[in-house]
């Protein structure tokens, strides 16, 4: 079971090292001014410092107003259900490629939650395939990761 505070703070330390790390890289870019003007680093060093303020005011705020239990098991659960299979897409795509990933992804959504025949899981898997190439390879002429089978594969 996750309470609020614990969400709360997990949520402030997560944005706040995001902040951290802007502040961070714009401090490499130069802030203040130059000859030129304003140094490229300024402005990503004010947002860093707006980001990490706010991750430290909703650390406090969290830690101030603590909530009772805002996921229980059953809610682990459906958020299981969602992020494990996207998890598992995201990871996969480096082995197999965007284009195999992202059909299997959509058959197993489909199949799993038995919303509709394999057929029909299968047609909308192979078809998602392929409108992605079509769009980014043909239209936009971009190259989506062909993954270590596309490389086996000579693509």
């Amino acid at each position: 079971m996750v309470s609020g505070r614990s969400l709360e703070a997990a949520t402030a330390l997560i944005t706040g090292v995001f902040g951290a790390a802007v502040v961070v890289s714009s401090l490499d870019n130069g802030i203040g001014w130059s000859a030129a003007g304003v140094e490229s680093g300024t402005f990503p060093f004010i947002v860093g410092l707006v980001i990490l303020a706010g991750s430290v005011f909703n650390l406090v705020q969290g830690w101030l107003h603590a909530r009772v239990v805002v996921l229980g098991p059953a809610e682990l659960r459906r958020l299981a259900i969602l992020f494990v299979p996207a998890a598992i897409f995201v990871g996969v795509i480096p082995l197999i490629g965007m284009y195999p990933a992202s059909a299997f992804y959509v058959f197993g959504a489909l199949a799993w939650h038995k919303r509709g025949s394999l057929l029909l899981a299968a047609v909308a898997a192979i078809g998602a395939a392929v409108a992605l190439y079509l769009i980014f390879e043909l239209t936009f002429q971009v190259s989506l990761p062909r993954g270590a089978l596309g490389t086996l594969l000579g693509f």
